[in-house]
C-alpha cells in the first residue's frame, strides 16, 4: 500500500511529458496506476474477510508519534475499490472526452491522477493527523480540477468557492482532531475507536470534525459549492463529485459513526442536517433544466441520505449505509459520464432542447435507465438492496420509539419520493421525445454516434449496479465486519430479533411496501413537475447569496482594517514597532529584580579604534540631508562590523558581512535613482525631538537587553560542542559553514525560502507585465561571431547588431555600446572583462573550500553576484543579459530544489531529513579525496544567492532602466 501511494506521488510528475508526446492517449497510461491499486485491494479480499487486516507503517515524525500507516479494514477496502476502480474508468473515459484537445491537458492528467492518490491515502491511513493532510491536499487538487477552464470566470469562481468552503471546514476539523488526539493520547484512528474516549472535550472535538465532514460532503449549509462545481469538466464531476471527494466526508462519518453516534451532539447534527439536505437537494433537482445540475442537486440529496443512514450508528443502518455508498458511487458516476457523452456530442445539456435521443442511442439509454433504477431503488439493482435495508433499519428504530429514528425514517421516505421524481425527470429530459407548447411533437435531436470507447466506462459502472445486486449475499458477508462494530440498536430500543442481512429478496415486508410507495408517489411528483417553471423562491435568499455576502463583508472589513493600520508611512510603521519593543522589553527588564552584568571595557585594541568610527558614522548619518550620503554612512557601521569580526576570530562572518554590505549598497544605489536625492524634499521630517527620544530609548533598551542577556546564562551553551560536532558529524573544519548546511540545516532552509520570497516580492513590485528574460534573447540574436570579434554594436530596426568592420572602437563588453556616452567608461569595461572570469573562479573556490576553510555557498554566491554587478555597472542591462543568459527564477528554483532534495532523499533511506553522508577514497595522482553530501546543499545555497542578486539587478536595475528609457522616448528624447 505504501508502495502504491509512493507511485501516486511520482507518476503524476511524468504525465505532462507523456501527454505532450501522445496526447489524450496518455490517460490509458494514467489508468494503469489506479488499476494496480484496485487489483491489490481485490487480491487482499480474503485477508479482509478473515479479519487479518493488512497493515503497513513507516515512522514519519517519531517525536510527535505521527506515522505513515496504512490499514485496510472493511470500510477502507470498499472505499479503496471505489476510489481506484471508478478512477481507472474515468481515466479511460478521459481519453475520449478530451480527444483533440491539448490546452493544459498534461497538467489536468497529472492533477487528476494525483487526486486519486490523495484519496487513496485518505481512505487507507490509520493516522488522524495524516488524514487531515490528505484531506487538505484533495481540497487544493480539486480547486485545480474544477478551475480547469481557467479562462472562464464561472470556472474560476466555482473553484475558489469550493476551495474556500472545504478548506474552512478542514481548518475547523483540524482543531477538532488536535483536541481528540490530545485527549486520547494517540493519533492512531484504530486505537481511538477501540478506546472510545468520551467527555466534554471529545464532544467538542466531534462537532468540529463533523463540520469538516459536512463541508466536504456538501451537506447544508455547505451544499451550495457542489452545484457550482459543475463548471468543471464532466470527468471531474463523475469522479470528484460522485465517487471520491464528496465521499471523503461520508467516509469520515462512516468511520466514527459506529463508535461515537451515542455522543450527545452526534445524532442531532447528523440526522437533522442530513434530512434537510436530502429534501433541499431533491426539491431543487426538480427545478433544474441542465442535466448536469439535475444530477448535481441529486448528488446533494443522496449525500444527505448517506449522512443519515451511515451516521445513525446502529448495526443494521451501518450495513445498509455501506451498500448505499457503493451503489451511489456506481450509478451517479455512470450518469455523470452519460451527461458528458451527450454534452460532447451535442454541445448542450439543456433538457428542453433534447428530444428523441433515446431511440437513436438505445444502448446508452438502456444503461442510463439501469443506473436511475439503482438510484430510485428498483429490483434487481444494488440500490434496491441498500434502500430496503436502510428503510428496514430506520423503521425498527422508529417503531422502538427513538425520536431520531422517526425523524430519519420520515426524511428518508420523503427524500426517496423526490429521488424517484428527479430520477425519472433525468431520463425524460435526456432521452424521451418531447412536445412543443402547442402539443406538436418536437423534431428529434440529431445524434452523432460516439466512439464505442466513449461508452465503456458508463456501461461498466451501470452494469455493475445489477451485478452487485445479484451478489448481495456475498457483499453482506464482506461488509458485516464493519457493521458489527456498531451497537445493535439505540439505547432504550429493543434490538432486532435477527440481525439484518443484504439480500435481493426479503419477502413482502414493510420496508418493501414503503419503498414501492415512495416510487409511486415519485412518479406522481414527476408528472406534476414535468413542465414546472417555478419563479418564486422558498426563502428570500439562497446559500450561495449568503456566501457571497459573507465574502463582501470580509473584503470590506479587510479594506477598513488596512486603511486604519496601513497608512503608507514608513516612519509610522517603524515607530510603532519601536514603541512596542521599548514598552515590552523595558517592562520585562524593570520587572526583574535579579540583574547581572559582566562587562569588559574591550577585548582587542581594534575595538577601541573601530567603535568610535562606527558611532560617529551613525550620528553623522542622522544629520545627512542626501539619501546616498545616509546610505554610505550606514554602510560604514557595517564595514566596522567587518573589522570586529575579522579581529575576533570570525573570518567567515567578516567575509560574508563585507559582501552583504557591498551588495546592499548597490541595491540602495539602484533604488535611489528613482527617488529624490535629498531627504524631505517632498515630505519633510516631522517631530524630530520625538524621533530622537524614541531612537535613544531603542538604543538604550537594546544595550540593556544585550548586557542582561549575555550575563544571564546559567547553562553551558550548545555552541561549545559545535567544533567537535562539525568535524565528527559534518566532516568539516569550518564550524560556521558546517553549521549552516548540516547542524542547523533547517534554519538555512527557512532562510532560503525567505530569500526567494523577497526576490519574488521585489520583482512583482517592479515588473509591470512579465519578468521573463528578454535581455539575453537580444544578445543571442546577434550574428554568429559578433560577441567573439567584439566589433562595436549599433541599434537597428532588427535589433542589436555589430557595426561594419571599418572604423569604430573595440567593444570590450557586448552591451557596452548600448550605454549612454556620458555613463560609459572604457577603463571600467576593460577591467571588468579581465576580472569577471577570475571572480567567478574565486566564487567556485569559496563554494567548495568552505567546508574546511573560510567561504561556503553563501559567500561564494555573493562573490559571483558581485561579478554580475560589475558587468551590469560597466555595460548596462544588455550586458547583464549576456553575462547571465537565464531567468533568475530558474536559478532560484533549481537551488531550492537541490536543497529540498538534500532533505527528502535521506528520508527515503530511513534516515532523518538533511542527514549527510560521507565518502573518502585514495585516488592515484589526486591523493586522498573526501566528499560529503552537504556540499550539494551548499550548491543549492550558492544558486539561490546568485539568483537573488540577479533578480535584484534585473528588477531594480535593468527593468528600471527600461522604464526610464521608455519615459525618455515618450518625451521625445532619443537614446543613442
Amino acid at each position: 500500500m505504501l508502495l502504491v501511494l509512493g507511485a501516486f506521488a511520482v507518476v503524476p510528475i511524468l504525465l505532462p511529458w507523456i501527454v505532450a508526446r501522445i496526447g489524450a492517449r496518455a490517460f490509458y497510461i494514467a489508468a494503469i496506476l489506479p488499476i494496480v491499486g484496485f487489483v491489490h485491494a481485490a487480491a487482499v479480499t480474503p485477508q479482509v474477510l478473515a479479519g487479518d487486516i493488512p497493515f503497513e507503517t513507516y515512522a514519519w515524525i517519531p517525536p510527535l508519534g505521527i506515522d505513515l500507516s496504512m490499514r485496510m479494514d472493511t470500510l477502507s477496502w470498499l472505499m479503496t475499490l471505489v476510489v481506484t476502480g471508478v478512477g481507472a474508468l474515468v481515466m479511460i473515459y478521459c481519453r475520449w472526452y478530451f480527444r483533440g484537445k491539448k490546452d493544459n491537458l498534461g497538467q489536468f492528467a497529472a492533477v487528476l491522477l494525483a487526486f486519486a492518490g490523495a484519496m487513496y491515502g485518505l481512505v487507507l491511513t490509520d493516522d488522524l493527523v495524516v488524514l487531515v493532510m490528505f484531506w487538505e491536499v484533495t481540497s487544493v487538487l480539486s480547486y485545480l480540477l474544477i478551475g480547469y477552464y481557467n479562462k472562464r470566470a464561472a470556472s474560476r469562481r466555482a473553484a475558489l468557492q469550493a476551495l474556500l468552503v472545504t478548506t474552512l471546514g478542514g481548518l475547523v476539523m483540524l482543531i477538532g482532531v488536535v483536541l481528540l488526539v490530545v485527549d486520547a493520547g494517540t493519533s492512531r484512528i484504530s486505537t481511538i475507536l477501540a478506546e472510545a474516549p468520551s467527555g466534554p472535550v471529545v464532544d467538542a472535538a466531534l462537532v468540529m470534525i463533523l463540520v469538516g465532514a459536512l463541508s466536504k460532503s456538501a451537506i447544508f449549509p455547505f451544499h451550495f459549492w457542489l452545484p457550482g462545481a459543475m463548471a468543471a469538466p464532466t470527468p471531474v464531476s463523475a469522479y470528484l463529485h460522485a465517487a471520491a471527494m464528496v465521499k471523503a466526508g461520508i467516509y469520515l462519518i462512516a468511520r466514527f459513526g459506529p463508535v461515537f453516534a451515542i455522543a450527545p451532539p452526534w445524532r442531532p447534527i447528523v440526522i437533522s442536517l442530513g434530512v434537510f439536505t436530502m429534501l433541499l437537494g431533491g426539491f431543487q433537482a426538480l427545478r433544474e433544466t441542465d442535466l448536469k445540475r439535475v444530477l448535481a442537486f441529486g448528488t446533494v440529496s443522496q449525500l444527505g441520505l448517506l449522512t443519515v443512514v451511515l451516521g445513525y450508528g446502529t448495526r443494521d443502518a451501518a450495513l445498509a449505509g455501506l451498500a448505499l455508498l457503493l451503489s451511489h458511487a456506481l450509478f451517479k458516476s455512470a450518469l455523470f459520464l452519460v451527461v458528458g457523452v451527450i454534452d460532447r456530442q451535442l454541445s448542450t445539456r439543456d433538457l428542453t432542447e433534447l428530444s428523441g435521443v433515446g431511440r437513436q442511442a438505445p444502448v446508452m439509454a438502456t444503461f442510463s435507465i439501469i443506473a436511475v433504477a439503482s438510484m430510485i431503488g428498483i429490483i434487481p439493482t444494488i440500490g434496491f438492496v441498500a434502500k430496503e435495508g436502510a428503510l428496514a433499519a430506520l423503521l425498527h428504530e422508529a417503531l422502538g420509539g427513538a425520536v431520531w429514528g422517526i425523524v430519519a425514517l420520515l426524511g428518508v421516505g420523503l427524500g426517496s419520493v423526490l429521488t424517484a421524481g428527479y430520477g425519472i425527470r433525468f431520463l425524460w429530459g435526456a432521452f424521451s421525445t418531447k412536445r412543443e407548447a402547442n402539443g406538436d411533437r418536437m423534431p428529434d435531436t440529431e445524434w452523432p454516434d460516439p466512439p464505442i470507447g466513449f461508452l465503456v466506462a458508463p456501461i461498466v459502472l451501470s452494469g455493475l449496479t445489477v451485478v452487485a445486486g445479484a451478489f448481495a449475499p456475498w457483499l453482506d458477508k464482506v461488509l458485516t465486519p464493519y457493521a458489527d462494530q456498531a451497537p445493535a440498536s439505540t439505547p432504550g430500543v429493543t434490538p432486532p430479533e435477527h440481525p439484518a442481512h443484504l439480500a435481493l429478496w426479503h419477502g413482502l415486508e414493510p420496508a418493501l411496501w414503503i419503498s414501492l410507495a415512495t416510487i409511486a408517489v415519485g412518479v406522481f411528483v414527476f408528472w406534476l413537475t414535468r413542465s414546472w417553471r417555478p419563479t418564486r423562491r422558498l426563502l428570500p435568499f439562497t446559500a450561495a447569496e449568503a456566501y457571497n455576502g459573507v465574502l463582501r463583508v470580509v473584503a470590506r472589513l479587510s479594506v477598513l482594517t488596512t486603511s486604519l493600520t496601513q497608512r503608507g508611512s514608513l516612519p509610522v510603521y517603524v515607530g510603532t514597532i519601536f514603541v512596542v519593543f521599548v514598552a515590552a522589553e523595558a517592562t520585562a527588564l524593570l520587572a526583574s529584580d535579579d540583574w547581572q552584568a559582566k562587562l569588559d571595557a574591550y577585548q582587542t585594541p581594534t575595538q577601541l579604534l573601530v567603535a568610535p568610527i562606527m558611532i560617529a558614522a551613525g550620528l553623522i548619518a542622522i544629520r545627512a540631508r542626501k539619501r546616498y550620503t545616509g546610505v554610505v554612512l550606514v554602510s560604514v557601521t557595517g564595514l566596522g562590523m567587518v573589522l570586529l569580526f575579522a579581529t575576533s576570530g570570525a573570518p567567515d562572518l567578516a567575509l560574508t558581512q563585507i559582501l552583504v554590505e557591498t551588495v546592499t549598497l548597490v541595491a540602495f544605489a539602484l533604488v535611489l535613482r528613482r527617488i529624490p536625492s535629498r531627504l524631505g524634499e517632498h515630505n519633510a521630517s516631522v517631530w524630530p525631538v520625538a524621533r530622537a527620544v524614541l531612537g535613544a530609548a531603542v538604543g538604550i533598551t537594546m544595550a540593556l537587553v544585550a548586557i542582561v542577556a549575555t550575563s544571564a546564562r546559567v547553562e553551558k551553551p550548545i555552541s561549545d560542542a559545535f567544533p567537535d560536532l562539525a568535524y565528527e558529524l559534518g566532516h568539516g573544519k569550518n564550524v560556521v559553514n558546517v553549521a549552516l548546511v548540516d547542524l542547523r540545516g533547517w534554519d538555512t532552509m527557512g532562510e532560503l525560502s525567505v530569500l526567494i520570497l523577497a526576490a519574488t516580492g521585489v520583482a512583482s513590485l517592479v515588473f509591470v507585465t512579465h519578468r521573463a528574460d528578454t535581455l539575453s534573447r537580444a544578445i543571442s540574436s546577434l550574428p554568429t561571431g559578433a560577441t567573439r570579434t567584439r566589433r562595436p554594436l549599433v541599434e537597428t530596426a532588427e535589433g542589436v547588431r555589430p557595426r561594419g568592420s571599418g572604423g569604430g572602437r573595440m567593444a570590450w563588453l557586448v552591451g557596452g555600446q548600448r550605454v549612454r556616452p556620458e555613463n560609459r567608461s572604457i577603463m571600467l569595461e576593460v577591467i571588468v572583462r579581465i576580472l569577471f572570469h577570475t571572480i567567478i573562479i574565486v566564487s567556485l573556490y569559496l563554494l567548495f573550500a568552505g567546508h574546511n576553510l573560510p567561504g561556503g555557498g553563501f559567500a561564494g554566491g555573493l562573490v559571483a553576484g558581485m561579478a554580475l554587478v560589475m558587468r551590469y555597472v560597466a555595460g548596462g542591462r544588455y550586458e547583464l543579459g549576456a553575462a547571465a543568459p537565464t531567468d533568475a527564477g530558474r536559478l532560484l528554483g533549481t537551488g531550492m530544489t537541490i536543497a529540498v532534495a538534500c532533505a527528502i532523499v535521506p528520508v527515503l533511506f530511513g534516515d532523518q531529513p538533511l542527514t549527510s553522508y560521507f565518502w573518502e577514497w585514495d585516488v592515484p595522482l589526486l591523493g586522498h579525496v573526501e566528499f560529503v553530501t552537504s556540499t550539494l546543499f551548499d550548491i543549492g545555497v550558492y544558486l539561490v544567492v546568485i539568483g537573488l542578486v540577479l533578480d535584484v539587478l534585473r528588477s531594480l536595475g535593468a527593468e528600471v532602466d527600461r522604464q526610464a528609457q521608455e519615459a525618455r522616448e515618450r518625451q521625445g528624447v532619443t537614446a543613442p
